[in-house]
């Protein structure tokens, strides 16, 4: 199996925001780990960046642009797009968007250049939720989307800590690099 992380971005930041495409190379990794201690499913990873250019109004990206391309890259392949725009209509709170082996995200830039905790708490987040209901989805659990959001709900609303993995995918207690959804919850 394939899991296929695009980073969507625009021409004219690829060179200001290659920070964020190394973190999400290392985020992959991260996820394979991640994917095989909790669900004992092996994914090969791969990352790339799918560059855009300026467009007009009626040409505008969105969800059923990338769903095009994810058809044409393969259906057979999770595709999980991270991208610079919300998607115009979303099924989850966290601004992404899943079907069946597709993922999306809002991908936020940091304020400040090299900040690896916000693209933990704010990126690396929406991208466990979204893997989440296509893992679940897989395993064959019946409610995987309010299972997920059940979670996602605690997390911002009843102080429910996202679990903290260091640099070397190990959890941690100290400032995390990577943060995911808490699947203790989960009958995985």
């Amino acid at each position: 199996m394939i899991l296929h992380f695009i980073f969507v971005i625009k021409e004219e930041d690829r060179s200001k925001r290659q920070f964020e495409f190394e973190y999400v190379k290392k985020m992959g990794q991260f996820y394979k780990k991640w994917i095989k201690d909790k669900f004992d499913k092996d994914y090969e990873v791969q990352c790339d960046e799918l560059i855009t250019t300026p467009r007009n109004i009626l040409q505008r990206l969105d969800t059923h642009t990338l769903l095009r391309d994810h058809q044409q890259r393969g259906n057979d392949i999770y595709h999980f797009y991270l991208t610079h725009f919300k998607p115009w209509w979303t099924d989850c709170t966290c601004e992404g968007y899943h079907a069946e082996n597709f993922g999306m995200v809002f991908w936020q830039r940091p304020k400040e250049p090299n900040d690896t905790l916000f693209l933990a708490e704010k990126n690396c987040t929406t991208v466990s939720h979204e893997l989440l209901h296509e893992l679940l989805r897989i395993s064959g659990h019946k409610k995987f989307i309010q299972a997920v959001h059940d979670i996602w709900t605690k997390h911002l609303f009843e102080q429910l800590e996202f679990e903290q993995f260091g640099e070397d995918f190990q959890k941690t207690n100290d400032k995390p690099t990577f943060l995911t959804m808490d699947t203790s919850q989960l009958s995985l």
